[in-house]
């Protein structure tokens, strides 16, 4: 296992949660081999690892049950380490190549009204250099629907227009896989961003050693995910909004109100940087909820 392990870290560059999870899978499931007296990968048959996804999902004294998507991410770590044993001459046979994860249920992204949206985008104070940055923040996440890990990776030099991002600028986007993206900058992000940059951002960076980072913390230096997510969570609650709010509402809500708006899927796919379509099609079922509704209420015949 920890050759394995090892060979996710250092040939496949996985990230240190994902190996963190997957460490915790593989621990799990040769603790479970172990209750059946198997103690070698040469030993395992199709039936033990079938038995091993049966158990994830009924759980057991120690561990709750698992969820379709959790219990999916834990079969498809074992399907890994058996490729990995048969390539390596370990075993002979792969028993979990017909072992398929479980399909988890298909769940519609969150999406929040365009009249709740501006609500939380007004919600920072910007009478002070904090609230300048939350307002641009929270701005330029709805306005590009940047991934909140995106937008608090940005530098300065990633803002591209020659007047400003006011004046329909671009940002330069780093997203999953490290594959980058321009996207446009509308007129209202840009102006949140331009007045964070002349009078939130230089008062932050005297706190600082001169990072290179938009968006800064009160102590200067790069502001994190988590303090990120925090003054979303702030705003939404300074915005009296009573819905759920999660790191990715505002790039919902950017995929979803740009599809209302008439936005082809294709243009909406590579603004969120999605390597496939279907992906980016889950939105398109948003919309025509929203679609039902609109001809339940308006069409004169819809109900009886």
């Amino acid at each position: 296992m920890t050759a394995y392990l090892d060979h996710l870290a250092v040939e496949r560059g996985l990230a240190a949660n994902t190996l963190s999870s997957y460490r915790r899978d593989l621990e799990r499931y040769v603790a479970h081999l172990a209750l059946d007296g198997l103690a070698r990968l040469a030993e395992v048959v199709e039936a033990d690892v079938a038995g091993f996804l049966a158990a994830l999902r009924v759980g057991d004294d120690v561990h709750p049950p698992l969820s379709a998507s959790s219990a999916g991410r834990a079969v498809v770590a074992v399907r890994g380490l058996h490729r990995f044993a048969l390539r390596e001459g370990w075993t002979q046979v792969d028993p979990a190549r017909d072992v398929r994860p479980p399909v988890p249920a298909r769940r519609l992204p969150k999406a929040i009204t365009v009249s709740q949206v501006e609500a939380l985008l007004a919600a920072p104070d910007e009478r002070t250099p904090l609230g300048l940055r939350d307002r641009a923040l929270l701005e330029l996440l709805y306005g590009t629907g940047a991934r909140i890990s995106e937008a608090v990776g940005l530098d300065v030099d990633d803002l591209e227009g020659a007047e400003g991002p006011a004046s329909g600028g671009l940002v330069r986007l780093d997203g999953k896989g490290g594959k980058q993206r321009i996207v446009p900058v509308g007129s209202y992000a840009g102006r949140a961003v331009d007045a964070y940059l002349v009078r939130g951002r230089p008062v932050l960076a005297a706190a600082g050693s001169g990072s290179p980072a938009l968006f800064l913390n009160a102590r200067g230096g790069r502001l994190s995910r988590q303090s990120a997510w925090t003054v979303l969570r702030a705003a939404a609650t300074a915005a009296g909004l009573t819905v759920d709010v999660s790191p990715h509402t505002l790039r919902h809500c950017f995929a979803t109100h740009l599809l209302d708006g008439g936005a082809d899927v294709r243009v909406v796919q590579e603004l969120l940087g999605h390597a496939s379509v279907t992906t980016t099609q889950v939105y398109t079922l948003v919309t025509v909820d929203r679609l039902r509704e609109v001809y339940a209420t308006a069409h004169p015949r819809a109900r009886a």
